[in-house]
C-alpha cells in the first residue's frame, strides 16, 4: 500500500512541477470569493480583458478552499487541456511537433522542459508501483546438472567452495610436509591451483567478492582516497550502491541534456539555420517519448510477454528519432536516416557518460 500512495504522490508532485514550470495562467469562471478588480493585482496595469496584458495575470483571483482544489486538480490531471494535444504528435509525428514549437507555437503545446519533468516522475512513480519492463523470468540456474532457483544455487555453490577450501587447506599442510622433508610437491600444487580456479569461477558465478581459502580479496588502490573509500563500501553493500543510483539517476536526469546536445550539433555543424535551442527543443522532446516508452511497457510488460516488450523497446526508439530528425530538421530519407544511426551511437555514449557520473557521486558520496 505504500508503495501505491508513494507512486501516486510521485505522479502528482511531476504534474504540478511541471505544471509551474509550463508558466500557465490563472484565473476561472467567477465564482463566491473571487476577487473582482478593476486592476491587476500583480503589476496595477487597468484590466481590459480575463488576463492582464501586461504580465499575464488572471484579472479575477479565487480566495476559496474549493476553487483551490480544482486548481491542484486541473494542474495534475489536465496540464491546462494541452497534454492531449501534445501526446498524440509526441508519439506519431514527433518532427512536427518540435518545429511547430521552435518556429513560436507555444501555447497548444506543453513545453518540453515540463512534458520531461513530468515524465521522469511518472517513471519513476510506475517503477515503484509496476516495476521495471524487462522483469526477471525466474529461470532455473543448472548447477552439477541440477536445475535450481537463483538463491538455492548461490547457496549450493558456497557450500562447495566452503568444501573445496577446506580440501585446500590440508593439501597446503602435505604440501609443506613434503618440501619439508626434500620430496617433490609439485602435483599436490597443480591440485591446489585447480582447486583454487574452480573457486574463482563458482564466486564469480555466486556474484560474491572474490574470496579464496578465506584471504581477503583484490584491494583497489586509485591514489583518491575518497575513491577508494567508497569503492570498498560499495563491495561490502552493493544494494546501497543500487539505492543511491535509483535515487540519483532522476534527480539528475536532466544532465542528459547538456550531455546530449554536442553530438546533435556534431550532426548539423555545417547547417547555420539551426542553432543550439533548435537542438535542445529536440533533445527535451525525444527524452520525454522515450521516458514516457518506457513507462507504457512497464504497465504493457503485466500483459504482453517479455520478448514482445524487448522487441518495441528495440524497434521503436529508432523509428521515433527518424520521424522527428526529418520532420523537425526538414530532412530527406537518406540525410535522416544516417543521422539516426548516429543518434543512436551517440544517445548509447551519453547514457553511459550519465551512468559513470551516477557511479562516481554513488560511490564518493555525492
Amino acid at each position: 500500500m505504500a508503495g501505491e500512495l508513494d507512486a501516486a504522490a510521485n505522479v502528482a508532485t511531476g504534474a504540478l512541477i511541471a505544471h509551474a514550470v509550463d508558466g500557465a495562467g490563472g484565473g476561472g469562471p467567477d465564482a463566491d470569493g473571487h476577487t473582482h478588480e478593476q486592476a491587476c493585482l500583480n503589476c496595477g496595469t487597468p484590466l481590459i480583458g480575463r488576463f492582464c496584458h501586461q504580465c499575464g495575470q488572471g484579472a479575477h483571483l479565487h480566495r476559496t478552499i474549493m476553487a483551490l482544489i480544482h486548481d491542484i486538480a486541473h494542474g495534475v490531471f489536465h496540464f491546462e487541456g494541452r497534454m492531449w494535444g501534445t501526446l498524440p504528435l509526441l508519439a506519431w509525428r514527433p518532427g512536427e511537433l518540435t518545429r511547430r514549437y521552435v518556429q513560436g507555437e507555444r501555447a497548444k503545446f506543453v513545453s518540453p522542459l515540463a512534458l520531461f519533468l513530468f515524465s521522469v516522475f511518472l517513471m519513476v512513480a510506475v517503477f515503484s508501483w509496476v516495476g521495471l519492463p524487462i522483469r526477471s523470468t525466474g529461470a532455473p540456474v543448472t548447477v552439477d546438472g541440477v536445475a535450481m532457483g537463483m538463491e538455492e544455487a548461490r547457496r549450493e555453490i558456497g557450500a562447495q567452495n566452503d568444501a573445496a577450501a577446506i580440501k585446500i587447506a590440508k593439501l597446503e599442510a602435505q604440501s609443506a610436509a613434503l618440501k619439508a622433508s626434500g620430496g617433490d610437491a609439485r602435483a599436490i600444487n597443480q591440485q591446489i591451483a585447480n582447486l583454487k580456479r574452480d573457486m574463482a569461477i563458482t564466486n564469480m558465478m555466486a556474484g560474491r567478492v572474490a574470496e579464496q581459502a578465506g584471504q581477503p580479496g583484490m584491494q583497489v588502490s586509485t591514489g583518491w582516497k575518497s575513491l577508494d573509500k567508497g569503492i570498498e563500501k560499495a563491495r561490502a553493500n552493493p544494494s546501497l550502491l543500487l539505492y543511491k543510483l535509483q535515487s540519483s539517476a532522476y534527480k539528475f536526469s536532466w544532465a542528459l541534456i547538456p550531455i546530449s546536445l554536442p553530438f546533435i550539433w556534431l550532426m548539423f555543424a555545417w547547417r547555420r539555420q539551426f542553432g543550439l535551442y533548435d537542438h535542445a527543443i529536440f533533445a527535451i522532446y525525444s527524452l520525454a517519448a522515450m521516458t514516457l516508452l518506457v513507462v507504457l511497457m512497464s504497465f504493457a510488460a503485466l500483459v504482453l510477454p517479455g520478448a514482445a516488450i524487448l522487441m518495441i523497446l528495440i524497434v521503436f526508439p529508432p523509428w521515433h528519432m527518424y520521424r522527428q530528425l526529418r520532420g523537425a530538421y526538414a530532412l530527406g530519407w537518406f540525410g535522416a536516416l544516417w543521422r539516426t544511426v548516429f543518434l543512436i551511437v551517440s544517445a548509447s555514449v551519453s547514457a553511459t557518460i550519465f551512468l559513470l557520473l551516477l557511479v562516481a557521486m554513488g560511490v564518493t558520496g555525492h
